[in-house]
């Protein structure tokens, strides 16, 4: 064991206590604002400058705004936390100028919180303490009935619900330290503190001892605490949070981002120190392979195989890169970890490219990330100033070092191949494979490349063991996977949950199910390169291999959900045109072949459609996939062989009846005037661009059908609904 290196992370951490220490976090009232890109969008600046402005008013000098990371709940920015010593956390949405007057008054000044406000609060009061029983595979065992039992338990003695809450959280990463038994783990708030349970004797235990008596269970305690409980304990009382299990963006919305102090405060390079001090790259190796990580970027291939591959070359010039140009429609997973955890990423890097032998690293990150860049530049300047990058790392013999290549934000170059030709300054095109990069990659030397949720995984599986974080996901894929739930969805945002959770758990349970009331059509997976799952097969579980089998990839991680006022013919049409867009045009099965599927699909959508579309359409697709060059060519037709598979009737429809059942395609729309409901007040034909609607006052209306655009602004300004859209 390399005393240097333990000796440099002791030193670096004391200094580092001594610093937070002064600040007092834990014994001060926080104010907890967000500083990611969405936040900003929202409106976080200003709301900061007013918390600042009250505080400087009030004179109180025990009041601190703490600035983070993203929440990932982007649909109810901007997000507030109020931390108050010895109260339940609160975090409150869409916050403006007299929303922080009322915050600051009632809830910090008099310990009143604005209940009405309050994320996704639905009741009058705030308890006085909650339990929250971990909904994990393994407590499931005894889980739910555990949690029936306490609540029954406290109604037997009295205790009414808003006094003490019993909710549901989900895994707590607490596996590893069950014992091998059956037992649920229950976090007590606001006293911090994990329980773990396995009979009923425990329980009484819990509810005499903790909620009668107000006193902590020592014998119940759990003997270590797991990587989720700081985020549950920062987030509060919200079931967007409490059901996921967040490893990866366990630091987000959490830490400074800017603050390494902050970092290395949450064990931030405790890692690394171990890795350097152990000077074994194959038990890094080993542990990855026994965690059962997949590459997050895709393609899910193992990541220990892959840096073990880039480690046995012969040649020792190898390289290590961070792939962050995310170009999935609606995904931001990526530009959310960079911006609000950089740090974790930058340990990530320096420990993959210790175990595969490389000296250098580079962060490749879309250009239109500028927030991003600017923190993982920071994180790097700030980490080579104190000696965790460069020349002879942490004392440790060890010289790597990083730096950032910007890309121009072409889809194509998410591929791995299409990536080193741009960062070697080539146009942004693949290569035939093999070689691969492990073989032969950035200037003809052994290259990794992962992404970056992957390298945001390495730092907690080798501080919790690869066994540890194997428990949490499935038999073949372990962890967790992070998504950017977006769509007709009540509660959009970055949701992270172990592999093997249901779609519906994470639309439902954690998304708030379909939003206006709508019923759920599909889930789509994987952005254009992924597919539709119908809702007929919404309980099924989250994997690669299960995606896949139905039609659809895991991909970055974009999730999208579709009610029924979507079009599948449509939406295909969608994905379809932007891969079009995005094909590089090396190969021509992609280049010609997304051009003639996307020909078809318009013609059907237009009401042109034949019955042989269909065949046309399965047929190039089935082409597509076989042979073109690289992985955005092979999946691009996936949306429309998926959406024939599951949604035929709605081509159908298209094509035979003229008709688009979502009333979606506009050239399939017609707008008439209901005679008996019509009044003739005239608003619909004031309202026409084209004048197209005739008829008196007073009288029923008529619409020239040769005439009108279907622009639908007669449908929206009639007060009486009696214009029909068919």
């Amino acid at each position: 064991m390399s005393l240097p290196v333990r000796d440099f992370y002791r030193s670096m951490a004391d200094r580092v206590g001594q610093t937070l220490a002064e600040r007092g976090l834990d014994d001060k009232i926080l104010i907890q604002v967000g500083s990611a890109t969405c936040e900003h969008a929202a409106g976080s600046q200003t709301v900061e400058e007013e918390f600042a402005r009250h505080i400087r008013a009030s004179g109180r000098k025990d009041i601190v705004i703490h600035r983070t990371g993203c929440t990932g709940r982007c649909s109810r920015e901007p997000i507030v936390g109020i931390h108050v010593p010895g109260l339940i956390p609160v975090k409150y949405e869409r916050v403006n100028r007299d929303l922080v007057h009322r915050i600051f008054t009632e809830h910090i000044q008099n310990s009143t919180p604005v209940v009405k406000h309050i994320l996704d609060h639905d009741g009058e009061t705030l308890p006085e303490r909650e339990f929250l029983f971990c909904e994990g595979a393994r407590c499931q065992r005894s889980g739910p009935s555990l949690r029936d039992r306490f609540s029954a338990l406290l109604e037997a003695r009295g205790i009414e619900p808003h006094r003490v809450r019993v909710g549901a959280a989900s895994c707590f990463g607490a596996c590893g330290i069950s014992g091998g038994e059956p037992a649920t783990f229950v976090l007590a708030r606001p006293e911090k503190v994990l329980y773990r349970l396995s009979s009923d004797e425990d329980l009484v235990a819990l509810v005499e001892g903790h909620v009668l008596a107000g006193q902590v269970v020592e014998r119940l305690k759990a003997k270590e605490e797991p990587i989720a409980l700081e985020f549950l304990e920062r987030y509060g009382d919200v079931s967007f949070f409490n059901r996921q299990s967040r490893i990866a963006l366990r630091n987000a919305g959490v830490v400074d981002p800017e603050s390494l102090d902050e970092y290395i405060g949450c064990d931030g390079f405790k890692a690394l120190t171990d890795v350097l001090a152990r000077r074994d790259p194959e038990w890094v190796i080993n542990e990855l392979t026994k965690a059962r990580l997949r590459g997050r970027g895709g393609g899910g291939f193992t990541t220990g195989a892959k840096w073990a591959l880039a480690r046995k070359q012969a040649d020792t010039t190898r390289f290590i890169i961070c792939n962050g140009d995310e170009g999935d429609p609606g995904a931001f997973m990526d530009r959310s970890m960079l911006e609000s955890d950089p740090f974790n990423i930058v340990e990530g890097m320096i420990i993959g490219g210790f175990s595969i032998g490389a000296q250098k690293g580079f962060f490749y990150i879309r250009a239109e990330y500028p927030l991003a860049i600017k923190r993982i530049q920071h994180a790097i300047d700030v980490c080579r100033a104190n000696g965790l990058l460069g020349q002879n790392i942490m004392g440790s013999g060890f010289d790597f070092d990083m730096e950032i290549r910007l890309g121009a934000g072409a889809f194509v170059c998410g591929e791995e191949t299409a990536l080193i030709r741009s960062i070697e300054g080539e146009r942004g095109q693949p290569k035939v494979r093999p070689p691969y990069p492990t073989d032969r990659g950035l200037w003809g030397h052994p290259t990794c490349i992962n992404n970056v949720e992957t390298f945001a995984n390495i730092s907690a599986i080798l501080r919790y063991s690869g066994d540890w974080y194997a428990r949490i996901g499935t038999e073949k894929s372990g962890g967790t996977k992070v998504f950017a739930l977006a769509g007709k969805v009540k509660h959009t945002g970055l949701v992270e949950v172990p592999l093997g959770t249901t779609l519906s758990r994470v639309v439902n349970d954690i998304g708030g199910g379909v939003s206006g009331g709508k019923k759920l059509k599909a889930i789509q997976t994987g952005g254009p390169a992924g597919g539709f799952i119908p809702a007929a097969m919404q309980d099924m579980e989250v994997d690669f291999e299960p995606l896949q089998k139905a039609g659809s990839i895991m991909g970055s991680g974009g999730m999208i959900v579709l009610s029924e006022d979507d079009c599948m013919v449509d939406i295909a049409k969608f994905y379809m045109a932007f891969s079009q867009e995005e094909s590089c045009g090396k190969c021509t099965p992609c280049r010609e072949g997304t051009t003639r599927i996307l020909e078809i699909l318009e013609r059907i959508t237009q009401g042109k459609g034949e019955p042989e579309d269909l065949d046309k359409l399965h047929r190039l697709s089935r082409l597509c996939q076989r042979t073109s060059l690289c992985g955005l060519g092979r999946a691009a037709p996936n949306p429309v062989l998926s959406s024939l598979k599951h949604f035929r009737e709605e081509f159908l429809a298209h094509i035979h009846d003229k008709h688009c059942p979502a009333k979606k395609c506009v050239a399939l729309i017609r707008y008439e005037i209901n005679a008996e409901k019509c009044i003739g007040c005239t608003i619909c034909a004031r309202n026409c661009p084209v004048e197209c609607i005739t008829g008196a006052r007073k009288e029923a209306h008529v619409i020239d059908q040769e005439a009108c655009v279907k622009c639908g602004n007669c449908f929206d300004v009639c007060k009486f609904a009696a214009i029909d859209r068919v």
